[in-house]
């Protein structure tokens, strides 16, 4: 399933911090939609319709706030040895998109390098349904409305699921500011009461649907943008000025496909992966 894509993972269990990192060594076409207002995030731009570069190479999703973006060029290198990349004439430059969540206050001072992306590449394999505090959201925590000290620890989860000959995996880090709910029965899964001057203003939510879908770049970034209601869906409150909420889409464009039908496939599996991130790092 998705043989298009590879999935690595870097995991510091003893800083806290780690990458995850989503491979599409052919490339794919690439979208994006950033909510929360405070997003790390490298080479979103290249993701609009208008703009050149049509294909995606990878997408990491990382700790480590704006300095664990430097594990990008550890994919760069990586991919640029296999010879994947855009041909910008007399070389190949792997296009290589990023996000960060903020966990620096997780464990000690410590962000995923450059060495530490080229690993998660080396570590790469087929996807599959894991979720617990590994790779990038091995420092990531929830439910900061109260301050760090009675937030919940959370991970990062890969949910699978198709629809036909439509595939899709979402893979997401979850570090909101906001609580967790159940989006069926309301129940709370992470809950902490607000507690005036506490909240911890640094979290993010960031994640990557992956799918074998022949979408445009305009497609991909539509899709990417509509599944930011799945966050909401979740997590109370989202989207806010201390979130860097990013949903990346990366399709390989085997299968045609119909919008809405990735559209509600997305939804369902970005709740799925939600949840499954915080249960499995709180089980």
């Amino acid at each position: 399933m998705l043989e298009d894509f590879l999935i690595g993972n870097y995991t510091d269990q003893k800083h806290k911090t780690g990458v995850t990192v989503l491979l599409a060594p052919e490339g794919a076409t690439g979208g994006v939609s950033v909510r929360g207002g405070a997003p790390a995030t490298h080479e979103t731009e290249l993701f609009r319709a208008e703009n050149t570069v049509e294909k995606v190479n990878a997408v990491l999703l990382s700790g480590g706030s704006a300095f664990g973006l430097e594990a990008v060029s550890g994919a760069m290198t990586y991919l640029y040895e296999k010879g994947k990349g855009y041909d910008a004439g007399g070389f190949r430059v792997p296009i290589c998109a990023g996000a960060s969540i903020y966990d620096l206050e997780c464990g000690s001072f410590a962000y995923p390098t450059k060495e530490d992306g080229y690993a998660a590449c080396l570590a790469a394999k087929p996807l599959e349904e894991i979720g617990g505090a590994i790779g990038g959201g091995t420092g990531a925590t929830v439910a900061k409305m109260g301050g760090m000290a009675s937030a919940f620890p959370s991970g990062m989860a890969v949910a699978m699921g198709r629809k036909g000959e439509i595939e899709m995996a979402v893979v997401t880090v979850v570090n909101a500011l906001g609580n967790v709910y159940d989006p069926v029965t309301g129940a709370p899964l992470c809950e902490t009461l607000p507690k005036e001057g506490a909240a911890c203003f640094s979290n993010t939510t960031i994640s990557c649907i992956l799918t074998n879908a022949l979408l445009t770049k305009a497609q991909a970034n539509k899709l990417s943008d509509v599944t930011q209601d799945a966050y909401a869906k979740c997590i109370r409150p989202v989207h806010t000025l201390y979130d860097g909420d990013t949903v990346f889409t990366l399709a390989s464009g085997r299968v045609k496909a119909d919008l809405l039908t990735l559209q509600m496939l997305a939804d369902e599996l970005t709740c799925k992966a939600i949840l499954h991130a915080v249960r499995s790092s709180n089980d």
